[in-house]
């Protein structure tokens, strides 16, 4: 997978992980890969409903030990 951006949201609680997603998402192109690593148990349905909601595609989404990765795709 091509990772254009990476955004370290780890300690972070809702709604920050969203936020920093967003604005990352802002300066990449259409198709591009965004990665997120959050430690919020809540970011994944957050980035779940934050996909539907803006249009952008949820790639992939993993549980790592403590640590959340959530892969998007700029619309």
């Amino acid at each position: 997978m091509d990772i254009a951006k990476e955004v370290d949201a780890t300690g972070l609680v809702c709604p920050l992980p969203i936020l920093k997603a967003k604005k990352a998402l802002a300066e990449l192109a259409s198709g591009q890969l965004l990665k997120v690593l959050a430690t919020d148990p809540s970011s994944v349905r957050d980035f779940q409903a934050f996909a539907r909601q803006t249009g952008n595609e949820l790639v992939e989404q993993q549980a790592e030990s403590e640590r959340f990765i959530h892969i998007l795709r700029r619309r």
